[in-house]
């Protein structure tokens, strides 16, 4: 009989063998002959990571937090920073209550604790983040999938199983597309089901002022929660949940198992979100200058030949034949100083292998000329004719 020491063993074994083609996960730095590295892998959309009045806050916040004492959620009074910044957020969404938590994956997991259980259907999108996935079971409650932005199994399943939670991303962060949420609304209110909307990827980069997908659309009030990780076009350290529900930030704090057990944000996280909304808010021309660097890069690559997943967000993925294919791509543009990703299960769908571009606003016309020239150079992209793109049909992912 095999030890659970062994089994162990060989699975470690058989990640660091590279199985399949993959030559391990890791991308190691690469020596080019010469200029500088372009980074595609992080979610920093509006290039400010580094911005001035983000990083003085922060330093502030380490520079008063001397002796600060971290409290439980449940103990936190009104006039907290951790509780004035989550009303702040509320505010930019369109909604009447937010809450801030340790990281998006707590947001997620604690939420679905909270609103549902053994005796509530949870349909969640194929592609839907994983953190949804297990807090739903997590829950005890029995998830069910739908085909990915499959609108009119979504009203056959909830035909079947009545009225539940619908849970989607906004923009989904495997391959960039976007959830039909309009059609996912009046879905939700025809059957009388909840609707979870995880803006991680839409906060900061969609709506006039950065308030996401759902207030873009104009259904702030049709969706009943947003959530989001604040670590994408929001450079910082945290989870949000936002909802017009009255007294549910405090019902939160009382009975979701992240907040009661948890602690506060620190102090210079606090400082560094607070800042990085108010130059998400004032400075529009970086989201401009996103779409515009976007469209540069999604139309040089298609014009190249390769299979672009449609989608007109800053996430760019190409479907690629096989394991050993995405890891050969990632790695020749590594060579020459252009690091992607490169995305196999259980990242990407049972089946699908992608190589992604995270574009960001910081990419100069340059760097967008280098980035296609490249890919020129090193991809085997494979032609089809009327168009380099292409609509996939993703089974299951867990990311």
């Amino acid at each position: 009989m095999t030890s659970a020491h062994q089994r162990l063993g060989e699975r470690i074994k058989e990640l660091r063998g590279g199985g399949g083609g993959r030559r391990g996960r890791r991308v190691w730095p690469a020596r080019t002959s010469g200029g500088r590295a372009i980074v595609l892998t992080c979610s920093d959309y509006l290039g400010i990571a580094e911005h001035p009045a983000i990083t003085d806050a922060m330093i502030a916040g380490l520079r008063s937090a001397a002796g600060a004492a971290w409290s439980p959620g449940p103990c936190l009074t009104d006039d907290h920073p951790q509780i004035v910044l989550g009303a702040e957020f509320a505010r930019h969404l369109g909604a009447r209550a937010g809450v801030l938590c340790p990281s998006g994956r707590a947001a997620n997991m604690a939420l679905m604790q909270v609103i549902t259980g053994p005796e509530v259907p949870v349909y969640l999108d194929i592609l839907a983040h994983t953190s949804l996935w297990e807090g739903a079971r997590a829950a005890g409650a029995e998830p069910v999938c739908f085909g990915h932005n499959d609108l009119g199994q979504l009203r056959r399943l909830i035909g079947v199983g009545g009225p539940g939670v619908i849970v989607v991303d906004a923009v989904y962060s495997t391959d960039g597309s976007v959830a039909p949420l309009r059609g996912l609304v009046e879905v939700a209110e025809e059957h009388g089901c909840l609707l979870v909307v995880d803006e991680s990827h839409s906060l900061g980069t969609h709506g006039e002022h950065g308030e996401g997908l759902v207030a873009a659309l104009g259904l702030t009030g049709r969706v009943d929660f947003r959530t989001a990780s604040l670590t994408k076009a929001l450079p910082g350290r945290a989870g949000l949940i936002a909802c017009d529900r009255p007294g549910f930030a405090d019902y939160f704090a009382r009975t979701a198992l992240p907040a009661v057990f948890g602690s506060t944000l620190l102090p210079h996280d606090i400082a560094g979100l607070a800042a990085a909304l108010k130059v998400v808010r004032d400075e529009n021309r970086r989201r401009a200058r996103l779409r515009a660097v976007t469209r540069r890069l999604r139309g040089g690559l298609a014009d190249l030949g390769y299979r672009l997943v449609e989608a007109d967000t800053a996430i760019i993925a190409m479907e690629t034949g096989s394991e050993s294919d995405a890891a050969s791509l990632r790695d020749r543009l590594a060579s020459r100083g252009i690091y992607s990703a490169a995305l196999f299960p259980p990242t990407a769908s049972v089946g699908r292998t992608l190589v992604r571009l995270s574009a960001h606003a910081g990419l100069t016309d340059g760097d967008v000329r280098r980035v296609i020239g490249t890919f020129a150079q090193v991809g085997e992209p494979r032609p089809r004719a009327g168009a380099g793109v292409t609509r996939s049909s993703p089974r299951r992912a867990r990311r």
